[in-house]
């Protein structure tokens, strides 16, 4: 049903993506729900056997661990959620499914700081809430029925959400999130009904990760022969998982244990997995126990990325107080914030949000005993607070919406101050830095009474559409003049990858006539999407 149902809004995701309430190129709704979807899917496909209780908790951690972006981080705790109220169950009545989608609704809602109606929470509240109703006064009805209706109820639900928030109705748009969620309901009720949906798209570009040049394995270089993966369902009220974690550690790498209430999720390469197993028994019952001989398995093939992102480096060298993960794309952004002290960059932003795997990994290949992570984008700080959950570091998240806030919290930073000094320096650094951004416009609309025409330039401050041209360059001038008063002191200007030198040449030509009392800078951001991103401070 969860295949059928991923595979629908996979699908689907492009008609999802064209959702997106502004007219700029970065709706990725669509695509961060399906790879979000696709993370979960993967790990059930491989499950021979298994209660429903089972079942959702593999694809729960999956998606912990896989989400993308806002929307992705939102379906994963509707799994979640409802991986919590099927988890003693080896199978379950049409009731108890219905009271699992309420779960899954319970526990989103608590994942947000400030639950908006209109979104996909209010679709799969309102379906949910008929779910319990309908199974509550009709014992006998069926859970193809009970599907069917609640896909229904769904639509209207989505329908009605441009009525609950006014951007909406601008745009002339439904929510995009609620009508991935849609598709996905959609497609777990053409299962129930013996109709499976066979996925029909690629996989997004976002999911095809770019190799590390590694190169092929030579089985003489394995030192540990035993992949060991299994799941703890813990029963014992006084086990501590971070001894655990202390004591197979020991005897093994490639090592990642994630508690997550009532159950740790463990994967570690050893020699010894029957030692691994011996201690876990001690925190709960095993299930999905899988042992696989890797020098057999892998004999003479590329290694996957899968497995080398799920490898936590051993360090030699005692860590340093802080190290530092930033979310940017572009070679000078990234350059910029490296020579700001970034020790790790993720590749990412509009259009391709890193998951909260990507970002564990960054965490992990960094060594220091404090860690900020900068996400640069509105998107990507859910999965950034989802990581640090799992994360056993000490994890800081400065939230970061762009790229010019993100500059702005690593020129804040002080190495010799305490972590919590340094927060509040970072947080409030963001908070006097205002950001404006030039990119086009993909698709005709209306925004706060102005007339949008696909490819017209559009001037955005802080994530408001501001001012609408012809030339990047003016639209950008036009921006910085809005922003700029008596009090600014510093106007930094990164340079997209489709501004040409003489244009970049214009730009430090405009400022040093403008802007006599000053500081500013003219830099080769090289980011896609925006022509220029624009900080004044």
């Amino acid at each position: 049903m969860m295949i059928s149902g991923v595979n629908n809004l996979k699908n689907n995701q492009k008609a999802v993506d064209k959702l997106n309430v502004f007219p700029v190129p970065d709706g990725d709704t669509g695509t961060n729900m399906s790879l979000t979807g696709t993370a979960a899917i993967k790990e059930l496909k491989v499950l021979v056997t298994g209660s429903i209780g089972e079942m959702a908790s593999s694809l729960a951690g999956a998606a912990l661990r896989g989400a993308r972006g806002n929307s992705g981080v939102i379906l994963s705790q509707l799994w979640r959620g409802m991986a919590k109220e099927l988890k003693e169950l080896e199978r379950c009545d049409t009731r108890q499914f219905a009271l699992a989608l309420m779960g899954g609704v319970k526990t989103a809602y608590k994942s947000v700081m400030k639950p908006t109606e209109g979104t996909i929470l209010t679709v799969a509240r309102e379906a949910a809430e008929y779910a319990v109703r309908l199974t509550g006064d009709d014992e006998t009805v069926s859970v193809n029925e009970l599907m069917r209706n609640t896909c229904e109820v769904a639509r209207v639900a989505l329908e009605r959400t441009p009525e609950q928030l006014k951007v909406l109705k601008q745009a002339g748009v439904v929510d995009a999130g609620g009508a991935g969620l849609l598709y996905l309901y959609e497609g777990m009720s053409a299962a129930l009904d013996g109709r499976d949906v066979e996925s029909t798209e690629q996989t997004p570009e976002a999911e095809v990760q770019q190799g590390r040049g590694y190169g092929t394995i030579d089985t003489d270089d394995i030192k540990f022969s035993y992949c060991t993966e299994f799941i703890i369902n813990k029963t014992n009220p006084d086990a501590d998982v971070s001894i655990f974690s202390n004591d197979i550690k020991k005897i093994g790498d490639s090592m990642m244990v994630i508690d997550d209430e009532d159950i740790v999720k463990v994967h570690i390469h050893t020699n010894n997995p029957g030692y691994v197993l011996e201690k876990a028994v001690k925190i709960g019952s095993l299930t999905k126990i899988k042992i696989d001989n890797m020098k057999e398995q892998h004999n003479n093939i590329l290694a996957t990325e899968e497995e080398l992102a799920s490898s936590k480096p051993v360090f030699q060298e005692p860590p340093a107080k802080y190290g530092f993960v930033s979310v940017c794309v572009g070679e000078g952004v990234e350059q910029v914030f490296r020579d700001l002290g970034t020790n790790e960059i993720i590749c990412g932003g509009q259009t391709m949000n890193p998951s909260t795997e990507d970002i564990i990994g960054a965490i992990d290949r960094i060594n220091a005993e404090n860690i900020f992570v900068l996400p640069n984008n509105k998107n990507i700080i859910m999965a950034a607070k989802q990581a640090k959950d799992i994360s056993e570091k000490n994890i800081i998240i400065i939230e970061s919406k762009n790229i010019a806030q993100g500059i702005s919290a690593m020129f804040a930073f002080n190495p010799e101050a305490e972590v919590s000094e340094n927060m509040e320096a970072m947080t409030q650094a963001i908070g006097m830095v205002k950001c404006g951004q030039v990119t086009y416009a993909v698709r005709d609309t209306t925004v706060d009474a102005m007339e949008i025409t696909k490819g017209d330039i559009l001037g955005i401050i802080d994530g408001q559409i501001k001012n609408i041209g012809a030339s990047p360059y003016q639209v950008c001038c036009n921006l910085i003049e809005a922003m700029a008063d008596d009090d600014s002191s510093v106007i930094t200007v990164l340079c997209g990858q489709d501004v040409d030198e003489a244009d970049r040449d214009k730009m430090e030509a405009y400022l040093t006539e403008n802007y006599k009392g000053k500081d500013h800078t003219v830099l080769d951001g090289g980011q896609p999407l925006y022509y220029y991103i624009a900080a004044v401070e």
